[in-house]
């Protein structure tokens, strides 16, 4: 596992720039990807070469007919996947660590001119607020991902298929003379774990799914609340446009019920200025 490590100690640093379905993600590559693989498969696979039986003495047969049916080991193979999928994260992480320097610098620019915009992605403890590119750049690693791991998986299943053959035959081909049965070794056991890394791939890719479809729920919502903000801001009751509106009547019967009233007191006036010239 101190192999792993530079790797673990990477991505622990993006748990606390991700959402909750990211941690989680983070929990079954560490758990059941890596420490799997570094604890147990390899030393199921350790006996995969030299314990493989081919009915022939033809010197070198065995070695041809080990590398037509298994061009790669499975344990590289799981290796190269979990290389390849934590790439966009650790990408992301790259992104996330250059927009904390900027954003660090603006604040202590701010000090000294305080008319400056504040930061936008980062808080005041440093943890990055996923929204506008930092959205993007999010988003862009999990479809990365998800692409990476599906392809591993159609990968896996073209090149060794999901099961463990207890015989396979080596086609006819140099040295070996004629067509050539192999036999591998603990099959079932090697079964077990091709299923449990497919299992674990396929989880993988839904919390990566399910993750995209978090970060749109939430933008949407977060949308939508801002819609409402801004057409509510003009009046508590009605909205800005209806409120302008009616602002408009209102103004416009006020000004009607001054001139009528100033019509009725004129009227009155020159009645009174009338009785008062009568002998």
């Amino acid at each position: 596992m101190g192999d792993w490590g530079f790797l673990s100690a990477l991505l622990d640093k993006v748990q606390s720039h991700s959402t909750v379905i990211g941690k989680i993600w983070m929990v079954v590559l560490f758990i059941f990807r890596i420490l799997v693989l570094g604890a147990g498969a390899e030393n199921v696979w350790g006996d995969e070469r030299s314990n493989l039986v081919c009915n022939t003495n033809t010197p070198g047969c065995e070695n041809v007919c080990y590398d037509w049916r298994f061009p790669i080991s499975h344990i590289r193979f799981w290796v190269m996947q979990i290389i390849f999928i934590s790439t966009p994260t650790l990408v992301y992480l790259g992104h996330v660590v250059h927009v904390i320097h900027q954003e660090n610098k603006l604040r202590e620019q701010l000090k000294r001119n305080p008319m400056l915009k504040p930061p936008k992605y980062t808080n005041e403890d440093g943890k990055v607020v996923i929204k506008g590119n930092m959205l993007g750049s999010y988003l862009t690693q999990l479809f990365v991902k998800i692409i990476l791991e599906v392809a591993f998986i159609v990968g896996q299943y073209y090149l060794f298929g999901f099961i463990m053959e207890r015989k396979f035959n080596c086609p006819k081909q140099l040295p070996c003379t004629v067509e050539t049965e192999c036999f591998m070794s603990r099959p079932t056991e090697k079964t077990i774990f091709i299923i449990f890394m497919l299992v674990v791939a396929c989880l993988s890719l839904f919390l990566n799914v399910l993750e995209i479809f978090y970060l749109l729920c939430k933008r949407i919502s977060r949308r939508n609340k801002k819609h409402k903000a801004v057409v509510y801001a003009g009046d508590s009751h009605y909205p800005s446009h209806y409120s302008a509106e009616l602002d408009a009547v209102t103004g416009m019967k006020h000004n009607e019920f001054n001139m009528a009233l100033q019509n009725r007191w004129g009227q009155r006036k020159g009645s009174l200025d009338g009785a008062k010239c009568e002998p």
